[in-house]
């Protein structure tokens, strides 16, 4: 088994508005064996959203591990609305940071 970042195997890692309450995130991969062994390895899941943003499960609308995209996608529901008062990221486009160093386990 060896240890890899996710920043180390996806091609892109972003966030981004998905209307005025949500904040919507995207795991791309290159090829259709990284996407596999990534998602075979179950380092990214419902749980593991929970624990790196340290939200319970309720906030999250929707995770897709989405095979024609080589993509794992979820929604998470704002705290408060883009764009109101104590809104510290209107676009939602710096979320994703967590999501960098989180180890991956892959089958040697």
């Amino acid at each position: 088994m060896t240890t890899h970042k996710l920043n180390e195997l996806a091609k892109t890692i972003r966030s981004k508005n998905a209307g005025v309450n949500k904040i919507t995130f995207d795991i791309i991969f290159r090829d259709p064996q990284t996407y596999q062994s990534v998602k075979a390895s179950k380092a990214l899941t419902r749980e593991t959203i929970c624990h790196l943003y340290d939200i319970s499960a309720e906030r999250i609308s929707d995770f897709v591990e989405y095979d024609p995209g080589l993509a794992i996608k979820f929604t998470i529901y704002r705290l408060r609305p883009s764009g109101s008062a104590g809104d510290g990221d209107i676009f939602g486009a710096q979320q994703y940071a967590p999501l960098l160093e989180l180890p991956v386990n892959l089958q040697d």
